[in-house]
């Protein structure tokens, strides 16, 4: 909510937090709305008393029988079959002077998830609104729904999927996984815990309640799963990092959860981008064995906000995690809103996760490791370092999250050095696999160079172009002939 400065009201215009209404024949019935709409999006003031002239300026009409207004709103506010929740305080509701004219300012505060969705008309479904720009829109039955299921006081990634079997989790996963917990904490008397026994310690399976046998929890799934068997349960799933480090391709690398050339799942997902996120800051940072033993406040910052969208992702919600790499910027964005308000998630210290056992398995091994803190991280050492400040939206229907990270002017020169060096070794590499067998195959190549198919098929066209090798025969029966 913004502080209004009641002595010049006129020079205001209606916002995505503010609203303006004439109450000269009493409550205008778009009240309900509009304060149903400011609770399910990021709260904002009600005027009652002012018209909206057709150039959008404000003319002050004033309100009279005040004490008759507050008493009919504050008996419709506490009807449960007009209004589902009353979450005002009688400090929310004051009458103001606006140019010498009595006013009535209602704050209207974010709705907590608990409430939430605020809806009118004892109609859940068609009662619910939101605010965008400067109207409210009645919600769609997705944007309610996501808000009932926010509601739960048990974690999303709790649930038992009893309809599945722990085959569904990818054993190479689990056994990365356990090599890292292993390294960063060493002696831990879970380590040596048969596979299925250390999983239940993590909360990736549990026995069922009807039958009894092991079954895959939301988060075990999604953290080890392969990508086919996450969309049975999560039927909009998709990881998606891009980079976009050049003007004349789309994209000079990209990273989809379901390319089949790799397991698909938030744990590999986060390893195999880790590294592409931060290539472009020079920082001295090492890896051990997949595990961290050099840090940085970017570099922690920079992890705990791709942690962050992961474990708050609301992984029922359309188009996935998207992450763009641009040369002066990061964009990490997430299905699902803010279960806390903005300012709170950005200041610290408090910390509603929608996935719970998410957060645990990370914490196992050392990402995410203080609860609230991810957010905070970043937009501290951004301005410890005089960087420009990070953003932190939320955009709904559909409901997604998105920070925007702007990286300094001579990390873009360091990443773009480093990406030259990265494409050499990659093209020397393939030059050596044709070399090595002509016959070679272009899945051959993805597994013995650790790639995607179409980036190993962009090193092949800029081979080609460049007449550093040529295919002899067809596709299926030829070879490889590199131009020495």
């Amino acid at each position: 909510m913004q502080n209004i400065d009641f002595d010049n009201l006129a020079q205001y215009r209606e916002n995505n937090r503010l609203e303006v209404k004439s109450a000269e024949k009493g409550l205008p019935k778009s009240l309900w709305e509009t304060y149903s709409a400011f609770a399910n999006t990021s709260g904002g003031n009600i005027i009652l008393g002012v018209k909206e002239n057709k150039d959008h300026s404000f003319y002050i009409t004033g309100v009279t029988g005040q004490d008759r207004l507050l008493k009919e709103f504050w008996d419709t506010i506490n009807n449960r079959k007009k209004v589902s929740v009353n979450i005002l305080t009688d400090s929310m509701v004051s009458v103001d002077k606006a140019m010498g004219k009595d006013v009535i300012c209602i704050a209207v505060p974010r709705a907590n998830r608990t409430d939430k969705p605020i809806y009118i008309d004892n109609d859940i479904f068609s009662g619910t609104f939101r605010r965008n720009g400067e109207g409210d829109y009645h919600c769609t039955r997705e944007e309610t729904t996501n808000m009932l299921r926010d509601q739960s006081a048990i974690s999303q990634d709790s649930k038992l999927l009893e309809e599945m079997d722990i085959n569904v989790l990818d054993q190479d996963a689990v056994k990365r996984y356990r090599t890292i917990f292993s390294n960063v904490r060493p002696g831990h008397v879970w380590t040596t815990l048969a596979d299925e026994l250390f999983l239940e310690k993590i909360g990736a399976i549990a026995h069922g309640r009807e039958d009894g046998k092991l079954h895959p929890t939301g988060a075990g799934l999604l953290m080890f799963g392969s990508e086919y068997s996450i969309v049975r349960e999560y039927g909009s799933y998709f990881l998606d990092y891009r980079e976009e480090l050049s003007p004349s391709t789309r994209w000079t690398d990209r990273v989809i959860s379901s390319s089949g050339d790799w397991s698909g799942n938030v744990f590999d997902f986060f390893f195999r981008i880790y590294g592409k996120l931060v290539s472009g800051i020079k920082i001295p940072f090492k890896l051990k064995q997949e595990t961290r033993i050099e840090d940085t406040p970017a570099h922690k910052a920079i992890r705990e906000a791709l942690a962050n969208a992961l474990i708050h992702a609301n992984y029922y919600g359309r188009r996935g995690i998207v992450i763009i790499r641009k040369q002066g910027s990061i964009s990490i964005s997430n299905p699902g809103t803010l279960r806390i308000a903005p300012e709170e998630a950005i200041s610290g210290g408090l910390s509603d996760p929608r996935n719970s056992i998410l957060i645990k398995m990370f914490n196992l091994i050392n990402i995410g490791e203080r609860a609230g803190s991810g957010l905070p991280e970043i937009f501290s050492v951004w301005k410890q370092n005089g960087w420009k400040t990070p953003e932190l939206k939320e955009s709904f229907d559909p409901d997604r999250t998105e920070l925007l990270i702007s990286l300094p002017v001579s990390n873009q020169k360091s990443n773009q050095k480093s990406n030259q060096k990265s494409n050499q070794k990659s093209n020397q590499k393939i030059l050596e696999l044709m070399k090595n067998n002509p016959a070679i195959t272009i899945k051959q190549m993805m597994s013995e160079a650790g790639l995607s198919e179409s980036g190993i098929k962009k090193i092949v066209k800029v081979l080609k172009t460049n007449g550093i090798i040529r295919r002899v025969g067809s596709d299926k029966a030829g070879h490889w002939e590199v131009m020495e």
